[in-house]
């Protein structure tokens, strides 16, 4: 690889509110050389997540926290530049969970798999095609429970994960309204992706009455991204029999103090709704489905999606604080190098 070196992003510290630049450190090492059953891949792109944020923190959850000093780990996509295991041939496109650095070995059984590069651009499958269009997707049609002519509000609508359950929704013939933090994100959701109603939580004032005022026979399913405000919200508004799907509260991730909860709450006795939450990797027996009704919907012209692209490695942390600003617009995505 001559002089060239494997750059890598590590935990410096723990953050305390907000993440800030200084809470990471960029390091470089020589690139490592496959062994024996590996493969070495170069990682063209890196996926940004706010649930990278929770692993941040030295608490028990879902999936282990980061370690300070550790490399971080996120979903990434690359191509192979040498192989000592079959399976995995020089040329082959390949999707993992090692973001957040340039260069990588693996001998496969890190859930390393190969991707279609035929379907759409290969960073999709860190998007549409990956665990956000696949979170939306097991969502809606297994928590969510969604029958087609419902009626659906999403928050963050305008984000990786919003922006795909907004187009399912619409796909199965449902009323679709969707929240965003600006007007131009709006405009998106209404002229892009076709959705019935965009609501400007920043500036609507009272987010429930707006809600009424757009949703005025009531909500059958809420995929909640946000929390806080909105779940308050979407609890003044559900129907009778309806269902919350908890998928993210990104309003709580930074919190240095707990957060209040609903005032409402009592409306799910009184409704008789239905709230759960969900982790995608305990439904990827439906990841087959997924990729062959979005393959369908996107051959037919009936998904599209945006992404926001920062460029090289070292501007990663400056990509997940943007996260958190709301400065993404769809996918928010790292590109690492060329194919």
């Amino acid at each position: 690889m001559g002089t060239e070196k494997n750059r890598d992003i590590r935990l410096k510290s723990r953050p305390v509110g907000l993440p800030t630049r200084s809470d990471f450190e960029l390091v470089e090492t020589d690139i490592p050389s496959p062994g024996l059953g590996q493969v070495l891949v170069r990682n063209l792109f890196m996926s940004v997540d706010p649930y990278m944020r929770g692993r941040m923190m030295d608490r028990k959850s879902y999936v282990p926290p980061f370690q300070i000093g550790e490399v971080l780990q996120g979903g990434a996509v690359g191509k192979v530049v040498a192989s000592n295991n079959g399976p995995f041939q020089v040329g082959d496109t390949v999707m993992s969970f090692s973001g957040w650095r340039e260069w990588y070995v693996s001998d496969g059984s890190d859930m390393m798999q190969k991707v279609d590069a035929t379907v759409a651009p290969i960073q999709s499958y860190l998007g549409a095609l990956g665990m956000p269009g696949l979170t939306a997707y097991v969502g809606l049609t297994r928590i969510g429970e969604l029958k087609d002519e419902e009626r659906v509000f999403v928050s963050a609508a305008s984000g990786a994960v919003g922006a795909i359950a907004c187009q399912i929704a619409k796909n199965k013939g449902c009323r679709v309204v969707g929240s965003a933090g600006s007007d131009e994100k709006c405009a998106y959701l209404t002229d892009e992706l076709h959705i019935d109603q965009a609501i400007n939580y920043r500036t609507c004032g009272n987010l429930s009455l707006a809600l009424s005022d757009v949703m005025q026979s009531g909500i059958d399913v809420y995929f909640d991204n946000v929390g806080g405000g909105h779940l308050t919200a979407a609890l003044d508004n559900m129907r009778q029999f309806g269902r919350i799907v908890a998928c993210g509260m990104i309003e709580n991730y930074n919190a240095t103090e707990p957060p209040k909860g609903p005032h409402n709450l009592m409306n799910i006795v009184g409704q008789s709704l239905t709230m759960r939450g969900f982790i995608v990797s305990n439904h990827y027996d439906l990841m087959e489905r997924f990729r062959q009704d979005m393959s369908a919907w996107i051959a037919a012209g009936k998904m599209t999606w945006r992404e926001t692209v920062y460029d090289g490695i070292e501007h990663a942390p400056d990509a997940l604080i943007a996260l958190f600003h709301g400065l993404n617009f769809g996918k928010m995505l790292v590109k690492l190098g060329e194919a």
